[in-house]
């Protein structure tokens, strides 16, 4: 059973998770608040594009920050570092007196959050234990719900205020989760992989006493073993592999590695998720809904995308990461296609279609919660902790790139051809569930030393590590 530290620990972590949802849910009423376009004079779609980019722009610089400075830092430091940061960027959107202090506070705010993203995952799986690492590491995405809720019910409040404060407001509160991170993280222990990564031996050993111990003999077995298993697997892949910039992609199983953790990040934004989930009021004008009424319905969506993920939580470690993968693909494009082929014989007279087409909306935001979920707990469980940081932030680079390139365009292609741009997401949806199905292996009850073995890698006392993984899956159970 996980302790209840160590899952207040990833809970608070997942605050991180919080801030993202957060921004995700908030940009999408703020640029569609009637004060907001009165106050800057009615934004062009190429500027609506750029507000919206901009945070995607820093979370690229984010990533590539951590990948730098991350291993330096260690796990505890780079979030406190990227909360600073998120409090800074947010205080001055707040604040803004004109377009480019807004854009610049997202670009800023954006950094905090690549950097972020970049480091809970793989934090909070580091101090998991094997059977709970999916839940523990999925706790971003559930945040993230929460944060997607409290922002669209937020500005759905302040569309009432007619007055700045209707979109100042909202923007302001994206403070607090970073505050709250900056003032808690220093109650948190540090990695005890890292630790061991850095030759902090009897200090990671400490911690993950702290973190799975209980004082039974059992568990005291547990917890040698665990300790051995890392140890073991650390100085083994220092003795065979000398680790460089390059070694990730030179080496066959990392850049094997490197090349599905990408994969899986890529697929999230390329399901069309964060197109509806930031042009939600523009996608729900062209179906003459008021933008009122689509923050409604777009609270309400976000409210049932907390019960999904509670379940995907449930499932995760029970069914494993792929078969929900691939459950996810398949009907967010079957969700997709269908709203596609709606959109091409629309009539505003025929209200069931209308509601049809919104429908298809809640149906594409329940199968998103599989692959959402999978997307931050795949990366951070698959490299060894010699180049986790790296792998784990390139990945999440992957993942804002894309999220850039479709933030700074849409705008543009929903006003040209509205819900037909969905064909374009169906196309990649379908792409991803055949590439979990026949390239991406189960992770599911394995220690993060064994995905070595998983992956093909063969490091020194692998016999002895089975015994230990044999013990510690025992021991759980």
């Amino acid at each position: 059973m996980t302790k209840i530290s160590t899952l207040l620990s990833a809970a608070f972590l997942a605050i991180g998770g919080f801030l993202f949802g957060y921004d995700s849910g908030i940009v999408t009423s703020t640029i569609g608040q009637t004060e907001f376009i009165k106050y800057f004079d009615n934004p062009s779609d190429t500027v609506t594009g750029g507000i919206v980019s901009a945070f995607q722009g820093g979370a690229i610089l984010g990533t590539i920050i951590n990948v730098l400075s991350g291993d330096r830092l260690g796990r505890k430091y780079s979030v406190f570092a990227g909360a600073c940061i998120s409090c800074f960027g947010c205080a001055l959107q707040a604040g803004s007196i004109n377009m480019a202090m807004l854009i610049v506070g997202r670009f800023i705010a954006g950094v905090a959050v690549g950097m972020l993203t970049s480091v809970v995952p793989m934090y909070a799986g580091e101090m998991a234990e094997a059977a709970s690492r999916g839940m523990m590491s999925g706790l971003l995405q559930w945040m993230l719900s929460w944060g997607y809720l409290v922002a669209q019910w937020l500005g759905y409040g302040c569309s009432f205020v007619d007055t700045p404060f209707q979109w100042r407001f909202p923007l302001a509160f994206q403070c607090i989760p970073g505050l709250t991170l900056v003032c808690g993280v220093w109650f948190l222990h540090e990695s005890p992989r890292w630790l061991m990564e850095k030759d902090r031996h009897d200090e990671a050993l400490v911690v993950l006493h702290k973190l799975h111990g209980d004082g039974t003999p059992e568990k005291e077995q547990y917890i040698e073993a665990e300790y051995q298993e890392i140890r073991d697997t650390i100085e083994a892949e220092h003795a065979s592999t000398h680790v460089s910039w390059s070694t990730i992609v030179t080496k066959p199983s990392w850049r094997r590695r490197l090349i599905l953790g990408c994969a899986v990040q890529a697929f999230g934004p390329l399901s069309g998720i964060n197109v509806i989930n930031y042009y939600g009021t523009r996608i729900y004008a062209s179906l003459g809904i008021d933008t009122r009424t689509s923050l409604m319905i777009i609270g309400i969506s976000g409210a049932l995308s907390i019960v999904y993920c509670t379940g995907g939580l449930y499932l995760l470690e029970r069914v494993g990461r792929i078969r929900p993968l691939i459950f996810g693909a398949a009907g967010m494009a079957a969700a997709l296609v269908a709203n596609a082929a709606m959109s091409q014989h629309y009539n505003e007279g025929n209200t069931n279609q209308l509601r049809a087409m919104v429908a298809m909306n809640f149906v594409f935001s329940f199968f998103y919660t599989f692959v959402g979920i999978i997307s931050w707990v795949y990366p951070a469980e698959i490299f060894p902790v010699e180049i986790r940081n790296q792998g784990n932030s390139i990945t999440t680079f992957t993942n804002w790139t894309i999220n850039l390139v479709f933030a700074q365009f849409s705008p543009g292609a929903l006003s040209s051809i509205g819900f037909r741009y969905f064909y374009v997401f169906f196309v990649f949806n379908a792409v991803a569930m055949v590439s979990y199905i026949f390239f991406f292996p189960e992770t599911k009850g394995k220690t993060l030393e064994q995905m070595d073995a998983l992956f093909g890698d063969v490091v020194a006392g692998d016999l002895d590590h089975e015994k230990a993984a044999a013990v510690m899956v025992e021991d759980v159970r």
